[in-house]
């Protein structure tokens, strides 16, 4: 072994000659088990109380019923922690479905033809054409799946709130507010009743 490690402050400290063979292999498995719980095991789904994971409302499979029940979820843990608001039960309508926009490769011709005739007249003709081909992801054109660019969530339309304390007006105006500051509809679109 190296005599400067030997020879340090920290190896000084420590009675090596008294330790035993156990002693040493209990010191090596401490160190090879703290060093087995601090390695990363993976990636953690983050739960969402109702039982879903955020992963199942991410991606293009997660579908408009999904999407819609892990809105209601949390708005209904949102809700049901506002002061006097007490149990809460929320549903909210979409507007429009998911939409994809695909990326496409844009070619634009114009022309423009100017003609005189011996007579002093003049024209001008101004034509123009243009195609779209769509993008795809890995393969040549029509071998893969078109590339997307953006997918818009759908929008709400709707909300209605079925509170305990929907009766007390402060608690219906901050959940109209709450409801207009996350998803900005009018205040016509929000209803806030008192749940039995």
């Amino acid at each position: 072994m190296n005599k400067k490690l030997w020879n340090s402050e920290i190896l000084k400290h420590i009675p090596i000659k008294d330790l035993k063979k156990e002693k040493l292999l209990i010191c090596l498995l401490v160190g090879i088990l703290l060093l087995v719980i601090t390695i990363p095991s993976g990636k953690k789904k983050e739960e969402i109380p109702g039982g879903y994971k955020s992963t199942d409302v991410s991606g293009p499979a997660a579908t408009e019923s999904e999407y819609v029940t892990y809105l209601e979820r949390h708005l209904e843990e949102l809700f049901s922690q506002m002061e006097g608001a007490g149990d809460v039960s929320v549903m909210i309508t979409l507007s429009s479905s998911a939409e994809k926009i695909v990326e496409k490769d844009m070619e634009r011709q114009s022309e423009t033809v100017s003609e005189s005739d011996s007579q002093g007249g003049e024209r001008t003709t101004n034509s123009s054409s243009g195609a779209e081909t769509t993008i795809y992801e890995g393969e040549k054109t029509g071998g893969g799946t078109p590339y997307v660019s953006k997918e818009m969530t759908p929008r709400v339309e709707g909300v209605v709130v079925m509170a305990s304390g929907g009766d007390d007006a402060r608690v219906v105006k901050n959940i109209t507010e709450a409801v207009q500051a996350l998803f900005g509809i009018d205040t016509h679109k929000i209803r806030i009743m008192k749940k039995n």
